[in-house]
Formats: structure tokens, C-alpha cells, sequence
């Protein structure tokens, strides 16, 4: 049977760095309550001219260059985002226009900061039932700048935009996408949301003056769900998979809150792991801060083939997704930093 596996990472961030002074006033709040709280210094924010789109295609053109693929290999062009360009048609087939991905199918995935995760085995299941043979995108990409309440100090500093992607395709027997692990609390689905702009309650004059249109969370809430879900998610992911956790040499989590990752990491036993951070410089990028910060990873030559990483999203929905990487060197350009900022693909 052939392995799925990733066989390269790319990004990209806006050029505009927003440092906590500019967010501290509007929010209430100090620039060093907001490190304290957070572990966030800084946050990227994308242009005016930006959409979703726009960050995710020049993701996915810098992760396909460094595959060696060209836009006309991609058979599946695949987004997770919950900022998406427009209500409809789906940000992927967008992406996939901009790219030049013509004969790829493209679709979106939204299970908010999860996405990624999920839209990464869903796509791999794709590949391999195809036999193998073909190459998938898979686009994480949030802009949470458009839909925030810059008065709410819970989540005006905490987010920032970009965008990150890996590429799929075959690799060789024992590398590749080991398992994954998927799971859902809908019964606990108002944690965090936005409450206005779908068919629930569509946007209207009274939405916009109530502020319905804005990104709410229930901070305390969504710690205790990750504090009670993601240690017995990563476990039974281990126990499926026949992996001891010092097995594991990387951890990639979702960048939900520095703080918060700094007092969940050492429940989950994994000792050996060595956990990626890039919450402080990016702050909480939904389901683009696993592919942000694993293109940094590999990009500054952590990861080498042979590597066991575990990836681990977990919010809205609530939900929580968790996968094994066995990394592969097939296909694979040796490390080179990102390239520079450059305009989005418009």
C-alpha cells in the first residue's frame, strides 16, 4: 500500500507587525498584561488588500516550490479556515485559480482551529484512495483581524493572520501519515463563535449594532475543555498508533495562548518532544499556527527524516485533532529559510 506522507511546508505573513502597545488601549489593558496573560509580544496583520485567499495561494506556491512540484501536479487543493473570502464560493477555489491548480479539485474545511488537522486526513484518505500516486495541497489560513472586537481584551490580542501549508503526496513504506485522531464536543459549540452572518441569524442592521459579526470566546471554558480533552486524545492516539511517548521528537500544537501551552505541555508526557512555539512572534493564527509553525521548524532544520511529530489542534466546535507524522526526506529540498515578504498573489 502506498504511504501518504508531507513532502514540504511553506507560509506566509503579512508584512504589517502589530506590537502589544498599539492593542493595550483600545482592550483596557497593558502591553505587559497582555505578555503575562498571553505569552504574545507581536502579531502580523494582513494589508487592507488581503483576503484569505491571497495568503493561502502564496502558502501553498512557496510549499509547492519547495516540493518541486509545478500548480498542474496538484490534484486536490484543500483550505482550512473559518475567515473565509466570502460566505461562498469556497476560498479553495479561489486558491486554486490563483495558483493555476486547473485540474485539482478544491473544497474547504472548517472546523475553526482543528481545521488543519482535519483537512490533512481527509485529504490524505483522498490520495490514497486514488492509489497513491497523486499530490495534495492543504492550506491553513485565517485573517481572525477582520472579525474581532478590538474593546474585548479576552480576544483583541490574542490573534493574528497567515497563512501555511504543506504538500502531500507519496512517500516511502513507514514514513508518512501514521494515524489520526479526531473528535467533537457539539454540545459545547457556543464556547466560542460568531453569532451573526449565517442562517441563524443573518446579517441585518440590528446584528451589526449588537456586535453579533464579532469573534466571542469563553476563555475559561475553552481551557477547561482543552485541559480535560487534548491529554486523553493525545493518549489514545499513541495507544492506536503502538508509540510510546518518548518516541515522539516533535510537537507541533495549535499556538492557541503561550500561557496556556506552558501549563498544558507537561501533562501530556511527552518527554523527548521537543515543542514548537510561535505564538509569541505570530500570536493565534487558527488553523494556520500547526503549518506556520511547522514550515518554521523544518524550514531552520529541526525535523529530520525519521522524526516522529505529533501535530494537536484543538478549538471551536469544540473539537480536537490530532495526528502522527513519521517524516520522510523523499522530495524533499534541504532547508532553506522562507523566502522574503513578499505581495500576495492577487
Amino acid at each position: 500500500m502506498v504511504c501518504i506522507g508531507i513532502l514540504s511546508t511553506g507560509s506566509y505573513l503579512p508584512a504589517r507587525v502589530v506590537g502589544n502597545d498599539e492593542i493595550a488601549g483600545s482592550a483596557g489593558v497593558s502591553a505587559e498584561w497582555i505578555v503575562r496573560k498571553t505569552g504574545i509580544a507581536e502579531r502580523r496583520r494582513a494589508a487592507t488588500h488581503e483576503a484569505s485567499s491571497d495568503l493561502a495561494a502564496t502558502a501553498a506556491l512557496r510549499a509547492l516550490d519547495q516540493a518541486g512540484l509545478s500548480p498542474a501536479q496538484v490534484d486536490y487543493v484543500v483550505v482550512a479556515t473559518s475567515t473565509p473570502d466570502h460566505p461562498q464560493p469556497a476560498t479553495a477555489s479561489i486558491v486554486q485559480h490563483l495558483i493555476g491548480a486547473e485540474s485539482a479539485g478544491a473544497f474547504d474545511m472548517n472546523a475553526v482551529c482543528s481545521g488543519f488537522v482535519y483537512a490533512l486526513m481527509v485529504t490524505e484518505r483522498l490520495l490514497r484512495g486514488d492509489g497513491g500516486g497523486g499530490y495534495g495541497v492543504v492550506v491553513g489560513v485565517d485573517i481572525y483581524s477582520r472579525i474581532l472586537d478590538y474593546s474585548d481584551r479576552r480576544t483583541a490580542a490574542l490573534f493574528g493572520d497567515g497563512a501555511g501549508a504543506v504538500v502531500l503526496g507519496p512517500v516511502s513504506n513507514g514514513a508518512g501519515l501514521a494515524d489520526a485522531l479526531l473528535m467533537s464536543r457539539g454540545d459545547l459549540h457556543s464556547l466560542i463563535q460568531v453569532p451573526a452572518g449565517g442562517s441563524r441569524l443573518p446579517a441585518s442592521e440590528s446584528t451589526l449594532e449588537q456586535g453579533r459579526h464579532f469573534f466571542t470566546m469563553d476563555g475559561r471554558g475553552v481551557r477547561d475543555f482543552v485541559r480535560e480533552q487534548l491529554p486523553g486524545a493525545v493518549r489514545e492516539l499513541l495507544r492506536r498508533g503502538r508509540v510510546r511517548a518518548d518516541e515522539v521528537r516533535h510537537f507541533i500544537p495549535h499556538q492557541a495562548n503561550g500561557a496556556m501551552l506552558a501549563d498544558l505541555v507537561p501533562t501530556l508526557g511527552l518527554t523527548a518532544a521537543h515543542t514548537h512555539l510561535t505564538v509569541d512572534r505570530y500570536g493565534n493564527t487558527g488553523a494556520a499556527s500547526i503549518p506556520i509553525t511547522l514550515d518554521a521548524a523544518y524550514r531552520r532544520g529541526s525535523i529530520g527524516p525519521g522524526d516522529l511529530v505529533l501535530l494537536a489542534g484543538f478549538g471551536g466546535g469544540m473539537s480536537v485533532g490530532a495526528s502522527l507524522v513519521r517524516w520522510t526526506s523523499a522530495r524533499q529540498s534541504p532547508p532553506v529559510p522562507a523566502p522574503a515578504i513578499a505581495q500576495s498573489v492577487a
